[in-house]
């Protein structure tokens, strides 16, 4: 295929629990024989839902395509805190759940919503000094505290003892397990994310993605007739 008609456009993938996002890269780079292709947000391995790959010349907009607001569903469990601060790490500091009564979790809620800064966790992409912050953590290293400010929303909540379940918006490079980690400390107790699903990412619904098995049946040419347009690419 000649480079200047390769494909290019939005790739709308619903992870599933298990894989990384690099997985997920992969699946689409075999599927289509395109090497070119990136995403606009990863996902740790625990969580399911939208992600957005980007395909050819598409990839030219990740960086304003990772700042987009996002949307995610999911399960905070209280009584316990683990290193990764989700449901696939090592439990290290566990304390009695919090009631978890109406008034409690409005309180709560109040403290996490609107702009907040919030702590970075060690198990992280992110960079210091050209190191990504889970290596460091994995040679238990000491860990610099890094915070970010970000903006969080939440649309709805519901307690179901020692779990509260809930539904937010939140501002490009939020980490939610650092929402249910602090929330955890913030109540006197401890807690981990233990469910999340990424509902949508701007305007893109994964409603209207892709599955796993869906992408595993498609022949090459239908999958290429589910990239959408990108803002500034051109589909071929």
């Amino acid at each position: 295929m000649n480079r200047l008609q390769q494909p290019a456009g939005l790739f709308l993938f619903d992870k599933p629990k298990g894989i990384t996002s690099h997985d997920a890269v992969d699946l689409l780079r075999r599927k289509l024989s395109i090497k070119k292709i990136g995403h606009t947000g990863t996902l740790d391995p625990m969580a399911t839902g939208l992600l957005i790959m980007l395909v050819g010349s598409a990839t030219a907009t990740q960086p304003a395509m990772q700042g987009l607001a996002k949307v995610y569903g999911g399960t905070i469990l209280f009584g316990s805190e683990t290193d990764t601060w989700d449901a696939e790490g090592r439990i290290t500091a566990e304390a009695p759940p919090p009631l978890l009564d109406e008034k409690t979790v409005e309180e709560a809620v109040k403290l996490f919503n609107g702009k907040l800064i919030q702590q970075i966790p060690p198990y992280s992409a992110v960079r210091l000094n050209g190191r990504h912050m889970y290596k460091m953590a994995r040679r238990n290293e000491v860990m610099p505290e890094v915070k970010r400010e970000v903006e969080v929303r939440w649309f709805s909540w519901a307690a179901r003892p020692p779990a509260l379940d809930f539904e937010i918006e939140c501002s490009g490079g939020t980490y939610v397990r650092s929402i249910a980690c602090e929330m955890g400390r913030a109540l006197g107790s401890r807690a981990h994310l233990s469910v999340l699903r990424r509902l949508s990412i701007g305007s893109w619904s994964v409603k209207d993605a892709v599955t796993a098995g869906e992408l595993t049946a498609l022949t090459p040419e239908g999958a290429l007739t589910k990239l959408g347009p990108a803002p500034g690419a051109t589909r071929a």
